[in-house]
């Protein structure tokens, strides 16, 4: 009897397929979906009514998300998984619905996050808030 793989294990063997991203990328993608979807209910309770989330819903998710995460270092834990612009995202995100992890509408595309937004300024700007140690 075959046990049916976990998660992890499908995430491990998806990123050792595709060796441009690192298995924390996808991981992180996931979590930001979920940070992205918990702020959506939110906004459906308050009357929304499309619980779809657009690639750019998507995309300022992950960037506030990571913002959140690792402050001013998220760009560079982001590009140390493989991550430096925004159609990464995309390629993760499509390799996860390659994968049956996640779904897709008919209309989404990877094109949707291409030039979602300039990473350095992006994060950097964030880095560049944070005041000097004295």
């Amino acid at each position: 009897m075959s046990q049916t793989p976990t998660l992890d294990e499908r995430i491990s063997s998806l990123a050792a397929a595709d060796c441009r991203y690192e298995a924390d990328a996808y991981h992180f993608v996931f979590r930001a979906l979920d940070f992205v979807l918990d702020r959506q209910t939110a906004q459906l309770d308050e009357g929304g009514d499309d619980p779809h989330v657009s690639a750019i819903q998507l995309l300022e998710g992950l960037r506030e998300f990571a913002l959140e995460l690792y402050g001013p270092l998220a760009r560079l834990v982001l590009e140390h998984w493989g991550i430096y612009r925004t159609e990464d995202f995309g390629e993760i995100v499509f390799g996860l619905v390659e994968c049956r992890l996640l779904n897709k509408q008919e209309s989404d595309r990877k094109s949707d996050f291409r030039n979602g937004f300039n990473f350095r300024e992006a994060f950097d700007k964030a880095r560049s808030a944070v005041a000097p140690l004295q």
